[in-house]
């Protein structure tokens, strides 16, 4: 199949396996500031010295900032809504300045998430690589990430944030092949925060 029938549309780190169950599926409670900026569903979030987290700035190269976890959600006191509202992503704004807004993270060392790539593409010689990522622009209509794998970025640099586990090969005819430009890939932790590194 060649590359120019794929689709450039990300859809940020979606989880695709892990230990956790239901209900929570692996899930955190994690303090966001209340003017933190918009953070969107499958987005990586970086832990902060304040005890927050906030949106991560795209990612790669050699002392890349440690992520927190994968952004699923949040709840907080809408002074608009005069409610709590549950969201899956956070607006960046719309909580009195006294509020804390409860974000959902996943931070499971051993959860793998599906992710897409950029225009380079990611072949089977990338699989055990770590790699980075472009944070992207997310939907404010459905609250998606918009962040993909930077394939610039894949190699042995341990300081990367993920490495590549797997393509995506199933179903023929789709993202979902083996090779090419914005195909899939799943992905593991490199150096989320609960992980202890041993080296690639």
């Amino acid at each position: 199949m060649c590359s120019s029938d794929l689709t450039n549309t990300p859809f940020g780190f979606r989880q695709y396996q892990g230990t956790g169950s239901a209900p929570t599926y692996e899930q955190i409670a994690v303090p966001i500031a209340y003017n933190a900026s918009a953070i969107f569903f499958g987005d990586p979030v970086t832990p902060l010295n304040t005890g927050y987290v906030a949106r991560s700035s795209s990612s790669g190269g050699t002392g890349d900032t440690q992520i927190a976890g994968i952004f699923i959600g949040c709840q907080y006191l809408s002074v608009a809504q005069k409610r709590t509202v549950w969201s899956n992503y956070w607006p960046g704004s719309d909580v009195a300045s006294s509020s804390t807004v409860t974000g959902y993270i996943v931070n499971d060392p051993n959860a793998k998430f599906l992710v897409q790539t950029d225009s380079s593409g990611a072949a089977l010689t990338n699989i055990n690589n770590t790699v980075g990522f472009t944070i992207g622009s997310g939907n404010t209509s459905n609250g998606i990430s918009g962040a993909y794998l930077n394939m610039a970025t894949a190699g042995t640099d341990n300081s990367e944030p993920f490495k590549i586990v797997s393509l995506v090969i199933d179903p023929p005819g789709s993202n979902g092949t083996e090779a090419g430009a914005y195909n899939y890939a799943v992905v593991a932790f490199n150096n989320v925060s609960t992980k202890q590194l041993t080296g690639v």
